[in-house]
C-alpha cells in the first residue's frame, strides 16, 4: 500500500516534448522517443545525448546552464522529430549521424533561429518603434514591444492550430505531461490514473517562453540609447541571458508552491490551453511506453511516496 500522496508534486527529474505520432521522454543524458506507426505498433528508440559541455562546471553555474539547456533542447528536438518523420517515409533510408545529414539539420537549426529572430524580435521591435514615434513617448516602447511579442506568438500558435497534424501533436504534447503529472503526483502510471491527470506543466516550454517574454521586458527597459540599431544589437546578444534567467524561474516554478511563484507560472499555463489538448487512450499509451523506457517509475514511487514493491506488482 501506499503511504498517501504528498501535498506538493514530487520532482521526477523527467522531461519530454511531442514528435510526429509521438512522445520523446529524456531522464538525465537517457532519452528515448516512442512513435505509433500506421499499423498500430509502438515503435521505441533509445539513445543518449550528454549536450554541449557535458560534465564541466560550466554547466553548473546559474543562468548560464540555461542558455546551454536551451540550445540542447533545439539540438534533441530535431534529432527525435527527424526520426519520428522517417517513421512514415519508406524510402527515407538516409542515416540521421551522416555528414549530410548534420549538415541539413544544421542549416534547418540556423534558418530557424533567423526566422525566429525576425518574427520574435526584429518585427516587435519595429511595430512598438513605429507606435511609439506617433505617440511620442519612447518610454512606452518596451512594454508595446513586450505586447506585440506576446500577440505574435499567440496568432502564431492559433494559426497552426488549424493544421491536423499540429492538433494531434498537441494532443501527444498533452499525453505527456499527462504521464510526468501522473507519477509526480503519487499515482502509478496507468491510462487510467494518466488520464485523470492535468495536460497542464509548470516545466514546460511553452511556460519557458512565457518567461521569456516577460523576462526580456524587464532587461530590455533598462536599456537606454538613441541607437536603433544598437537596441536590435543588444537584444539579440542578452538573449542567453534572457534564456538563463528563465530557465532558473521555471526551474525553482516547477519544484516550488510559494505562491509568487505560482502568480508569475499562470500565464505559461494559460499558454498551454492552446498547446497542449486532450490525447486519447492509445496516445497516452505511448507515452507510458517512452517513460519506461528511461525511467523506473515504480522504484520512484517506492522512494519518494512510499508505496511498497508488492503494490506495485501489475
Amino acid at each position: 500500500m501506499s503511504k498517501g500522496k504528498k501535498e506538493e508534486q514530487c520532482y521526477s527529474g523527467i522531461g519530454g516534448q511531442a514528435v510526429l505520432e509521438g512522445v520523446m521522454m529524456k531522464n538525465g543524458s537517457d532519452y528515448a522517443v516512442a512513435v505509433r506507426k500506421e499499423d498500430g505498433e509502438i515503435v521505441i528508440k533509445k539513445e543518449k545525448y550528454d549536450g554541449i559541455l557535458s560534465g564541466t562546471p560550466v554547466r553548473k553555474i546559474p543562468i548560464i546552464r540555461g542558455f546551454f539547456v536551451l540550445i540542447d533542447s533545439l539540438v534533441l528536438g530535431l534529432r527525435v522529430t527527424d526520426y519520428s518523420a522517417s517513421m512514415y517515409d519508406p524510402e527515407d533510408n538516409t542515416d540521421p549521424d551522416s555528414p549530410r545529414e548534420k549538415l541539413i539539420t544544421s542549416v534547418i537549426f540556423a534558418a530557424s533561429l533567423i526566422i525566429a529572430v525576425g518574427l520574435f524580435i526584429l518585427l516587435p521591435y519595429a511595430a512598438a518603434s513605429f507606435l511609439t514615434g506617433l505617440i511620442g513617448n519612447s518610454g512606452l516602447l518596451v512594454v508595446i514591444e513586450g505586447f506585440f511579442r506576446i500577440l505574435i506568438f499567440v496568432i502564431y500558435i492559433y494559426a497552426i492550430t488549424a493544421m491536423k497534424d499540429i492538433r494531434r501533436l498537441y494532443q501527444y504534447h498533452g499525453a505527456e505531461h499527462k504521464c510526468i503529472n501522473c507519477l509526480e503526483s503519487g499515482l502509478p502510471l496507468t491510462v487510467e490514473n494518466a488520464r485523470k491527470s492535468t495536460r497542464l506543466h509548470k516545466r514546460c516550454g511553452s511556460s519557458f517562453t512565457m518567461f521569456v517574454m516577460l523576462v526580456s521586458i524587464i532587461l530590455f527597459f533598462f536599456i537606454r540609447t538613441d541607437s536603433h540599431l544598437l537596441r536590435v544589437a543588444l537584444r539579440i546578444l542578452l538573449i542567453p541571458v534572457i534564456s538563463g534567467v528563465s530557465y532558473e524561474i521555471i526551474r525553482l516554478a516547477g519544484t516550488s508552491s510559494n505562491p509568487l511563484i505560482q502568480l508569475i507560472s499562470k500565464p505559461g499555463l494559460w499558454m498551454q490551453l492552446m498547446t497542449t489538448k486532450e490525447p486519447d487512450d492509445d496516445m497516452i499509451r505511448v507515452g507510458i511506453a517512452s517513460v519506461e523506457a528511461v525511467f523506473d517509475w515504480k522504484n520512484y514511487l517506492v522512494q519518494e511516496f512510499g508505496y511498497t514493491p508488492e503494490s506495485l506488482q501489475s
